[in-house]
């Protein structure tokens, strides 16, 4: 590759399936209808013109509503399809988990099966006999991998294929929906693993319908619509894309929802303008106000409210969330709300302002992008820098507040 730290490069890729319109069982009506120029078919145009990449590290999310081609991009950045144009490039051995179970053979053992999966997946029996105890004790059944998978419940099969795909040794995690997979203690495992792998700096892409996974592990997003891409980069930004995309098109009553799909931006959009404004200083005290002034405008004849989270930025933790669904505004127009509070409570923290306008129905209409988001420093300036004892209390979030008793 042209760049030593890019994991995956998708470049200009477009790929259409062909869908037959009419079903004949004579060799003659089908040379005639194409001597008529009737192709018997249409193409359904999946992706177009598709390009981003993937640098190595990356926790990549590609998001899209049903049928908006992801699934079929993941296949293609997997080799399972192949684009009409345009090209993927990938740099390093890619490991694809795209639907459960592929591969597995019930009439085999649970270890047979492993083997056979990790053959698929391009590895060596060495490599396989060097993972295979990592597979086993994540999936936790190593009392049951000398039966066969038959024998298996739907829940075991799912970890045992879910351990095989994240266990095996790639440099590329490729996952497809497989966040809910087995009960909730698996899934809380997986949940640290992800986060494990996330810090490890090993390169994952993931699609998904959880928006709070994408949030929580994804440092750059796709939004897939129709094929195009539509937002890419911070992925709390594509991800309130895409909530914003699926409430506003529930927020307008269409005839179906062939019409309501096909709107545009424009033609959809119900609030413009959404702007925050800091009225307080960026770098305070726990003592002082936080205030700012949040201001709108409404195009259709409905009720709204704001929602804010001042959010921790390193970590991404909502610190602090109100909204003002008690003072619900409503009709067409321009709507200025201002907000005051202190954070006394605090140390030393650094807070973004995140801010969404919704609806009575508590559905997100706009949201406050992240580039333009007002940053908030607090800084205690009350503390001796002689008291070890203050000073060692103020590294953690919340302001003492306890005795001790001897």
């Amino acid at each position: 590759m042209t760049e030593n730290n890019i994991a995956v490069k998708v470049e200009h890729v477009s790929k259409f399936f062909k869908l037959p319109t009419e079903s004949t069982q004579s060799l003659r009506t089908t040379m005639v209808n194409r001597f008529r120029g009737i192709k018997g078919y249409k193409e359904q145009h999946v992706l177009k013109d598709i390009s981003f990449e993937v640098k190595k590290g990356d926790f990549f999310g590609i998001l899209g509503r049903n049928g908006s081609g992801k699934s079929t991009l993941l296949k293609i950045i997997s080799q399972i399809y192949y684009p009409e144009k345009g090209s993927v490039t990938v740099d390093g051995k890619l490991v694809s988990f795209i639907e459960l179970g592929v591969g597995f053979n019930p009439e085999l053992t649970g270890r047979e099966n492993v083997y056979l999966n990790g053959a698929l997946l391009g590895f060596s029996r060495d490599e396989i006999d060097a993972m295979y105890d990592d597979i086993v004790d994540f999936a936790e059944l190593r009392d049951f991998m000398n039966q066969k998978l038959k024998n298996y419940s739907s829940g075991m099969q799912v970890r045992l294929a879910f351990s095989v795909a994240i266990k095996a040794q790639g440099d590329i995690l490729v996952l497809d929906e497989v966040l809910a997979v087995g009960d909730e203690a698996f899934q809380r495992k997986c949940n640290n693993y992800f986060l494990e792998r996330k810090k490890s700096g090993k390169t994952t892409i993931l699609v998904t319908h959880d928006m709070s996974a994408v949030k929580k592990y994804c440092n750059k997003a796709v939004l897939i619509e129709n094929g195009l891409v539509k937002a890419i980069g911070n992925p709390d930004d594509v991800a309130n894309q895409y909530s914003l995309d699926n409430a506003i098109i529930s927020v307008h009553s269409k005839p179906s929802n062939t019409e309501s799909s096909n709107l545009s931006s424009q033609e959809l959009e119900l609030i413009s303008n959404l702007e925050v404004r800091l009225l307080s200083a960026s770098q305070i005290t726990p003592d002082d106000v936080v205030e700012f002034e949040i201001s709108y405008n409404v195009k259709k004849d409905i009720c709204t409210y704001v929602a804010f989270s001042l959010t921790e930025i390193d970590k991404n933790i909502w610190i602090y969330n109100d909204n003002s669904f008690n003072f619900l505004t409503q009709g067409v127009g321009n709507k200025k709300l201002r907000y005051s509070c202190r954070m006394d409570k605090i140390n030393d923290i650094k807070l973004t302002l995140q801010v969404s306008i919704r609806d009575a129905e508590h559905r997100m209409l706009a949201f406050a992008d992240n580039q333009n988001l007002p940053v908030i420093l607090i800084r205690r300036k009350d503390i001796d820098k002689q008291d070890f004892s203050s000073m060692d209390s103020s590294t953690g979030l919340i302001k003492r507040n306890g005795e001790w008793k001897l």
